[in-house]
């Protein structure tokens, strides 16, 4: 599962502003042109802490408390990341001070729930292994088609010339024996690739 798109949120607490921002990033160049991109964002701020995880198993792993006392800001920040299930993720929390210290443990709380918060919060996909075809058939076959590929397939593009072609994606690797029982064999399927596929999470 990644982040579907950049997203932001921010929380108070006893007057201290924490903004996170968080966005995809495959690896540690990116995620460090987005740390400076927060940082030009925010120059006036007291602390731009952050951490982030990247890599097919999150294997790239880093965080900084950014002038926050030691492990009180980047570590919270890297295991609220880690917890979320998310891959490929940078996470920047800026935080204005608000004149009231939090101490230590209020700085970890409050760092950890910026990021946690803001995830829960921001558009996610998950990343799905499927199969693309072209589907050529008749147009008196449109009704049953359109009832069987609407729940099993994702339907691409659709053409309509002296037949109808349809190009969709499937997980189901039984649906051209299904087209096939269907239309008694009055169609033209061919597979043209296995591809990943990024999906909206519900």
């Amino acid at each position: 599962m990644r982040l579907k798109e950049d997203f932001h949120h921010t929380i108070v607490i006893e007057r201290s502003e924490f903004i996170c921002y968080v966005r995809k990033c495959l690896d540690e160049a990116q995620a460090k042109a987005f740390i400076q991109e927060i940082r030009r964002l925010h120059p006036e701020a007291n602390h731009h802490c952050y951490a982030y995880i990247a890599g097919q198993h999150n294997e790239l792993q880093r965080s900084n408390d950014a002038g926050e006392p030691s492990g009180t800001a980047g570590v919270p920040m890297l295991e609220s990341l880690k917890l979320s299930g998310l891959q490929d993720c940078c996470a920047v929390t800026v935080r204005y001070f608000g004149g009231i210290k939090l101490g230590a443990g209020g700085l970890v709380r409050a760092y950890s729930r910026s990021v946690s918060e803001t995830l829960k919060l921001a558009p996610k996909v998950e990343t799905i292994l499927m199969d693309r075809y072209t589907l050529t058939f008749s147009y008196d076959l449109i009704g049953k088609l359109d009832y069987l590929l609407k729940d099993q397939a994702d339907v691409v593009t659709k053409t309509y010339g002296e037949q109808v072609v349809y190009e969709f994606l499937t997980t189901i690797e039984s649906l051209p024996e299904k087209i096939q029982e269907l239309t008694s064999g009055r169609y033209l399927c061919r597979w043209l690739a296995r591809e990943l596929v990024e999906k909206d999470c519900s």
